[in-house]
């Protein structure tokens, strides 16, 4: 059998600075779980174009909520030619029932647990609507054909995954609606083993949160160290700054970047949201010992919770600025379908498009409680903008010089998506803010 597995762009004229692309993982798992009797090809339309009559006999489209639109075109242009087509992924998982209008099957949560099951019903002409494992063991080795994962990247990190689920339930966030609350480990012995067959040296754990189980993460550290790898990923801050011996485990086994999501600095939000470190100073030491492990911080602020302001904006980069703070994400609110903001927004009828291109951190698709809609898009765009500019980034390297060449590769990708993001928002403020 010949599979097709695709993940779409959210436009299909339109293609994502490559610098800043996130290495994919989702469909390599799958193409491991395939038994090995069946040929799988995998596009990533980010990085190629799709050919509709490819001859294929099973198609699966994974997709996130900001690319679920193109996802849906592709499956009717699929369907047109005859095709048995398979969605997965965080939006069809959160809307599975949406997502059946447009396939003959979904694939709810992860696919471990189901896949097998899934190909061999279709073989069998029993292929069920919906294919769901809430729990799925995550011990069994699945290989990875790590040559293709990076092809076509600027920056050539091999994704690895450690763990999925999340004990929190932050408001603005569906992680625990996709993996669940517990978090669950693929043993650190298949990590070793993934990074030893890649043959590489630069590493991203994809992870929500790679100490998100400190006893695990210490392991994991310790079994990684004598690789000699250099690697990134997500932590909390909290967590990372109360435990010396982990910090320094984790600086010990190559780390050099952390994706830290502060979300706001703004004392009255950072309350709302139940965050460990619960004042400005805090944060602030928090953020200099870890600098001080010669580690970069990207941070992700969020503009547009109902506490914001329009000083929000000059009082976050006063912020990032006197704390030199590597790289950032600058992000507006986005409400997510199966989360709670998505839910009270639309109960108060402050919700201003359901069109999901729209729905991807860097459009406002809802009215903020203290500006207009247009005011906060503006204002993170010119946030980013002041942050990014160049005196800005010499300002900062001064805190950042342990790791030169990350720090302006990475602030120079940013600066360059900065124009881009700017003409896209002049192409579509007619239609969203009526500007």
């Amino acid at each position: 059998m010949k599979i097709l597995l695709i993940s779409p762009a959210t436009d299909a004229k339109k293609r994502t600075n490559k610098g800043l692309m996130m290495p994919q993982l989702a469909l390599y798992i799958l193409e491991g779980l395939t038994p090995r009797e069946h040929n799988v090809t995998i596009i990533e339309e980010e990085a190629e174009k799709i050919n509709l009559d490819l001859e294929c006999d099973l198609v699966g489209i994974s997709c996130m909520t900001a690319n679920a639109m193109r996802a849906y075109e592709l499956c009717r242009e699929f369907k047109k030619r005859g095709k048995t087509v398979v969605l997965g992924g965080v939006h069809p998982t959160l809307l599975p029932d949406e997502a059946l209008l447009h396939a003959d099957s979904v694939v709810i949560g992860e696919a471990e647990g189901v896949w097998k099951t899934l190909l061999k019903d279709f073989e069998e002409n029993h292929l069920q609507s919906k294919y769901h494992n809430p729990l799925p063991d995550l011990a069994e080795y699945v290989p990875k054909d790590f040559r293709k994962i990076i092809r076509k990247r600027l920056f050539r990190l091999f994704p690895i995954m450690t763990s999925r689920g999340c004990p929190y339930n932050c408001d603005f966030c569906c992680v625990s609606n996709l993996f669940g609350k517990k978090i669950r480990h693929v043993p650190v012995e298949n990590i070793v083993r993934d990074i030893q067959e890649s043959g590489a040296r630069n590493f991203i754990f994809l992870d929500d949160n790679i100490i998100g189980h400190p006893a695990y993460a210490r392991k994991l550290f310790r079994a990684i160290a004598p690789l000699k790898i250099k690697w990134v990923g997500q932590a909390s801050i909290s967590l990372l700054v109360n435990d010396d011996e982990l910090m320094q485990l984790a600086a010990d086994s190559g780390c050099k970047a952390l994706f830290i999501g502060l979300e706001s600095v703004c004392e009255e939000q950072i309350q709302a949201m139940h965050k460990a470190i619960k004042d400005i100073k805090n944060l602030e030491n928090a953020l200099a010992k870890i600098k001080k492990m010669g580690i970069l911080i990207h941070a992700s602020m969020v503009f547009g919770f109902d506490s914001d302001k329009k000083d929000v904006f000059d009082e976050t980069l006063r912020f990032l600025m006197k704390n030199k703070v590597s790289t950032v994400s600058f992000n507006v609110l986005t409400p997510y379908p199966g989360t709670k903001v998505y839910e009270d927004l639309k109960r108060d009828q402050r919700l201003t498009t359901t069109d999901w291109r729209y729905y991807d951190h860097n459009t406002v698709v809802f009215k903020p409680k203290n500006m207009t809609p247009y005011e906060l898009q503006i204002g993170k765009i010119n946030a980013r903008k002041k942050f990014y500019s160049l005196s800005s980034v010499f300002k900062r390297f001064f805190g950042n010089m342990y790791s030169p060449a990350i720090y302006f590769a990475t602030n120079y990708g940013h600066m360059r998506q900065v124009r881009v993001e700017a003409r896209r928002i002049a192409g579509i403020k007619t239609e969203l803010f009526g500007e």
